[in-house]
């Protein structure tokens, strides 16, 4: 392998891996079912290292999702459907045809009016595959995580004038949303709870997207912090002799706004 590139390389490791005979049996054994959940879980480690600004790290959790990609692209080169190569070339016709103005003579007068045009080309992609658009929510995928699909049905609603018009409005939803769960637990009735922890999620990413915030982004940070934080009232309460699993929440609480006014 020492004359080929790197990504050549990989390729080869990949198949060896699968290789019936000489490979390895757990990679053998894997069907695009079972490497899924890992796909998935990769991109989520690419998200970690990103919102960490650990770099050297987003290295290597790069390199884990691509694995994934040419672990996909053989399993499916094995059944004769496409290899490696195809799905490069089609990401990269694909680049191409969603911008015109780049590599064609389109000209947009804002990003607004670009982004337009990138989702009537993705449309008419659809079109092409015996899937026209009845309703201006299709086309967002399923298999996205939830909040973020939730962001992309709250935009597609939007582009027909279904939205908040500014943030402000959206609090007095959340305010709505809560008290419908305050209703259901009074209620208890569980699915209604469910449904309306939801509701208020939902309402809630809203709020975020007003806002120009990303909201699975938001929450990445938000655990970070809390994760900072807890693991510094544990070696607090270390230093100190206590046990946590002994403390009343009070006290607890008290460690935890000493903890969260030294990481100010």
């Amino acid at each position: 392998m020492n004359d080929t590139t790197p990504m050549q390389r990989l390729i080869a490791i990949m198949a060896r891996l699968r290789d019936p005979e000489r490979g390895c049996p757990w990679d053998v054994e894997q069907t695009f079912r079972t490497i899924a959940p890992y796909t998935v879980e990769e991109a989520h480690e690419v998200a970690d290292a990103i919102e960490r600004e650990d770099f050297s790290d987003l290295r290597d959790e790069l390199g884990d999702l691509l694995f994934q990609v040419v672990f996909h692209a053989r399993m499916a080169e094995e059944q004769s459907m496409f290899g490696f190569d195809e799905v490069a070339q089609a990401i990269g016709d694909k680049l191409i045809r969603r911008h015109p103005h780049v590599f064609g003579d389109a000209e947009f007068a804002s990003a607004e009016e670009q982004t337009a045009n990138w989702e009537e080309i993705k449309a008419a992609e659809r079109a092409e595959k015996g899937q026209a658009d009845e309703s201006a929510l299709d086309g967002v995928s399923r298999g996205l995580p939830a909040l973020r699909r939730a962001v992309k049905l709250q935009k597609r609603a939007a582009r027909v004038g279904f939205d908040w018009p500014a943030a402000d409005p959206v609090f007095d939803k959340l305010a709505e949303e809560a008290d419908e769960l305050r209703s259901a637990i009074a209620n208890e009735d569980r699915d209604n709870i469910e449904e309306e922890v939801g509701d208020l999620f939902f309402a809630l990413t809203n709020l975020a997207r007003k806002l120009n915030v990303d909201p699975g982004s938001a929450l990445r940070r938000g655990n970070l912090k809390f994760e900072r934080r807890f693991r510094a009232m544990e070696s607090l309460a270390r230093e100190r002799g206590l046990d946590l699993n002994e403390m009343p929440q009070e006290e607890q609480e008290v460690l935890y706004r000493e903890v969260k006014q030294r990481l100010s």
